[in-house]
């Protein structure tokens, strides 16, 4: 079968006297025909092409499947005279989100059952459940498509009936008002951006809604949450670099709405509060790795801000928890995270015990203040999640539930984890890599090695374990993660340092991470293989223009890499409030800097290695024509024989395929090609 290839239809693009050619700009045709028929003639080649590991992908999918326990339930937490549980039944696809009053031995009331509203569905998911202070109805949104575009309906929960109150584009989220009768929600502009908050009274028409927040920056969007303590309602407007948050009594739905601190540039903060005071963490004064501070609720301006935790240069300060007697912070020293208890009373503190060389720690569900037990969650690339409860008072720690890896096959103790430091081009940045392998994988140039990577919006890849991720571990695969700049493993000046006119390092970084892993003998470029999604697909489409020998192949994951047409077109969902990302390319340094690494424009006749580019036809995130651009044009101008095959889920978005396992299928095809080549090479 012969590889597709999309007609040309040439478009100029000028910008800055800049002109730039663009022949495949037409299939961002959401309804044309031909884009349609492009879009199923890329499928059926990529189902060609992957043929002979149909099989493969089959035994793949039941083995990740196996590990999986079917009939598995969340760790109950408490809540409101209530205990929550989320579970599974064996045979279904989507959660059932239940309770049980005061105690676990009594009857079991069901909140949502998510797989009857998925009935007949290709895809659907749930973007969030909140039952009303009153415990006696629940708001549940959901969304059909996969352009993460939800619908708010409202349950009876004593009759089970749905109520009449329908709020369609909403960003799926619900806050409940203290009385019962109202709620708060978010609804999204024509580009998907949260811009407006409103509130609205059950019982009425969703037109009647009173819009109480109307964001005008575009390039901020909007949240709205309650506070751990109940009492306040928030809105909080943030862009990448500036926030603003104001507040009303949650008892109290017509109250004036109180700014804490007006926005400045480059000012962040985010609020929780206790007692009469708002705790606050910023990056006032200079603070680049954050502080915590705390004002009185009734001035609470940034001038009467007391610092409560100082900044520390060699911190990053992540998150905190407020108990009644207790502070807890979520620290991350040179990558690693850290939970540190401090006694508000003795002023003592400490920091809980964790030994493995690079892991995830973090807080867990802490709803309740008057208590002395904090949940915490932990795990590494060898240990599977746990969650454990610890006694802030007695020093005592209890494992509550840890995930299960059924199938028979898998010891903890026949992995190993690593991390190590690769030498950046710059002569003095160390990059970070964490590494996990099967015990029996010995390190050789014959050793195939998946180097996975993000390195944007200061979002850090952690070191987690992963059910999937053993398929091919126990296939003799090195797994590694290059922490580099663009996240936030070392500290924000490691994001800062990522971003904008430093965007480069982030593809260096990786570049360098992969070039040591040779160096030490892990593997070697023919066995060497690249994956990473959206932001990540950017990094991986990047690296291959940079330097497309030195992986074997790679795995884009609806990939980012228009990045010029995108940052042009504030149409499109998530642009405008991107600038402070990757800068504005109506400004000319940015638009030339943004040119020179972006991998549409930087395609060439040239030899790249194997491919797979996947995207969801919904995407609301990274638009399905970026990747499909990106194909066409990698068919055109490459000069090699090797694999290129693009893969578009037809009725799914940013996140893939709804459902449980559905999604496994995705991962199956993923490793698949991954071994398919690997045994060719």
């Amino acid at each position: 079968m012969k590889a597709p290839q999309a007609k040309k239809i040439e478009k100029i693009i000028e910008t800055h006297g800049d002109k730039r050619i663009d022949n495949y700009f037409w299939l961002n045709e959401r309804e044309n025909p031909e884009v349609i028929k492009y879009i199923e003639e890329e499928n059926a080649y990529e189902e060609f092409i992957m043929k002979d590991t149909e099989a493969l992908q089959e035994e793949l999918f039941e083995e990740m499947k196996a590990r999986y326990k079917k009939d598995d339930e969340s760790l109950p937490y408490f809540f409101n005279e209530y205990w929550y549980i989320v579970r599974y039944e064996e045979g279904k696809e989507y959660p059932i989100f239940c309770r049980k009053h005061k105690s676990l031995d009594n009857e079991e009331e069901i909140v949502l059952d998510v797989n009857m509203l998925a009935e007949g569905k290709e895809f659907f998911e749930v973007g969030s459940v909140a039952v009303s202070p009153g415990n006696e109805l629940a708001s549940f949104s959901s969304d059909d498509v996969g352009r993460r575009i939800y619908t708010l309906n409202f349950k009876n929960l004593k009759t089970g009936e749905i109520l009449p109150d329908t709020i369609p584009n909403t960003t799926g989220k619900a806050v409940w008002a203290n009385d019962n009768q109202h709620v708060f929600y978010i609804r999204k502009d024509k580009s998907l951006r949260a811009f407006q908050v409103y509130r609205h009274q059950l019982g009425t028409d969703s037109s009647e809604d009173v819009l109480i927040f109307h964001e005008k920056d575009d390039t901020f969007d909007v949240n709205v949450f309650k506070t751990k303590s109940l009492q306040y309602i928030f809105i909080a407007s943030s862009s990448t670099i500036s926030d603003e948050h104001r507040f009303i009594p949650s008892d109290n739905v017509f109250a004036e709405w109180t700014v804490i601190q007006p926005r400045i540039d480059d000012l962040e903060y985010s609020v929780e509060h206790y007692e009469d005071e708002f705790y606050i963490i910023t990056n006032a004064d200079d603070a680049i790795n954050f502080k915590i501070v705390k004002a009185k609720i009734d001035n609470c301006g940034m001038e009467n801000w007391v610092d409560v935790i100082p900044h520390r240069a060699e911190v990053l300060l992540e998150g905190f928890e407020i108990f009644k007697d207790y502070l807890v912070l979520e620290e991350r020293e040179r990558g690693l995270l850290q939970i540190k208890i401090i006694d508000e009373k003795t002023q003592e503190s400490y920091y809980l015990p964790f030994s493995d060389p690079t892991y995830t720690a973090y807080i867990g569900i802490n709803l309740e203040f008057d208590t002395e037990i904090l949940r915490y969650g932990y795990t590494s690339l060898t240990q599977p999640s746990s969650t454990y409860e610890y006694n802030m008072k007695d020093k005592t720690t209890k494992l509550l539930k840890q995930q299960e890896v059924l199938g028979g096959k898998f010891v903890p103790e026949n992995y190993i984890s690593e991390r190590i430091w690769a030498d950046s081009r710059d002569g003095k940045t160390k990059v970070p890599i964490s590494l996990v392998y099967h015990k029996d994988t010995k390190k050789s140039a014959d050793t195939p090695l998946l180097l996975y990577g993000y390195g944007s919006y200061g979002h850090t890849v952690d070191a987690s374990f992963s059910n999937v991720r053993l398929s091919i571990l126990d296939r003799g695969f090195i797994y590694a993660i290059a922490h580099i700049r663009g996240g936030e493993y070392l500290g924000r000046e490691w994001y800062e340092d990522g971003k904008m006119l430093f965007k480069k390092n982030t593809f260096f970084d990786f570049i360098d991470a992969g070039k040591h892993l040779i160096k030490e003998n892990y593997t070697s470029s023919r066995h060497m293989y690249a994956m990473g999604g959206s932001a990540g697909g950017l990094l991986v489409g990047a690296v291959v223009n940079y330097e497309p020998q030195l992986f074997n192949g790679i795995v884009a994951q609806v990939p980012f890499v228009d990045v010029v047409s995108t940052m042009l077109d504030d149409t499109i969902p998530l642009t405008t409030g991107e600038y402070d990302e990757w800068g504005n390319p109506n400004d000319e340094e940015y638009y030339h800097y943004m040119k020179d690494y972006s991998p549409y424009d930087n395609v060439e006749a040239k030899d790249y290695p194997h491919m797979l580019i996947t995207t969801g036809f919904h995407d609301s995130q990274v638009q399905y024509w970026e990747p499909a651009k990106w194909t066409a044009k990698l068919r055109e101008l490459k000069t090699d024989n090797n694999i290129l095959v693009f893969k578009t889920d037809m009725s799914s978005g940013h996140g893939g395929a709804s459902g449980r396992f559905e999604s496994l299928k995705e991962d199956a095809l993923e490793y698949a090609f991954l071994l398919k080549i690997n045994d060719n090479s």
